[in-house]
C-alpha cells in the first residue's frame, strides 16, 4: 500500500490513517476529531476548487481544509 498526504486523495479512495505530524492546538484538534493513526478513512469528495476535502471516518463525515490535510498520512488501499 503507498502512503500519501491524505490531501492527495482522490474522491472515493480509502485507506488507513498512519502518521499525523501536527503539532500544538492544530495536531489536538486533528486528534480530537478521531483523526488517529491506525483510523480506517475514506474521500467523499472536494469542493470545486479543492479545499476543503470531506472524509469518511467514524461513521460520520469530517470536512478539513488543505493545510490541516497536509499534516494527515494514509496507507492508500489499491484499487481492483
Amino acid at each position: 500500500m503507498p502512503t500519501v498526504l491524505l490531501r492527495h486523495m482522490e474522491p472515493k479512495q480509502q485507506g488507513v490513517i498512519t502518521k499525523v505530524t501536527a503539532t500544538g492546538e492544530l495536531g489536538r484538534r486533528i486528534r480530537d476529531m478521531g483523526l488517529v493513526p491506525g483510523t480506517p478513512i475514506q474521500v467523499q469528495g472536494r469542493a470545486p476548487l479543492k479545499d476543503p476535502v470531506a472524509v469518511r471516518v467514524r461513521q460520520f463525515t469530517l470536512t478539513l481544509r488543505n493545510n490541516e490535510a497536509d499534516h494527515i498520512f494514509v496507507d492508500v488501499e489499491e484499487s481492483p
